[in-house]
């Protein structure tokens, strides 16, 4: 949910911390190719999952892993919108992101 309301707020402009830091990076963002990008978020995908892994493994730290993982996981998330929002739809997109 708090993601949707992310997106809405960035498309309209009324999020204007976040916005602009979206548009200061947006420059960034046109140089590295939406491929590349939607792979560093696949890649963190599966740190999460590595880390969601090791917290069934380990119980006196699991709490810790499973935060770090929703972290992580997050961070993935934010990537592949921030790809959407800003660069537009991405042919091959199934190769990269599954």
């Amino acid at each position: 949910m708090l993601l949707v309301s992310f997106v809405a707020k960035v498309r309209d402009g009324s999020d204007k911390g976040r916005s602009s830091f979206l548009e200061g990076s947006q420059k960034a963002a046109q140089s590295m190719p939406a491929k590349e990008i939607l792979q560093e978020a696949k890649k963190l995908h599966k740190v999460s999952e590595s880390l969601d892994a090791l917290a069934a493994q380990h119980a006196p730290i699991s709490e810790a892993l499973s935060i770090l993982s929703g972290s992580v996981r997050n961070s993935a998330t934010l990537l592949e919108v921030l790809v959407a929002l800003r660069l537009g739809p991405v042919r091959g997109l199934d190769s990269v992101v599954n």
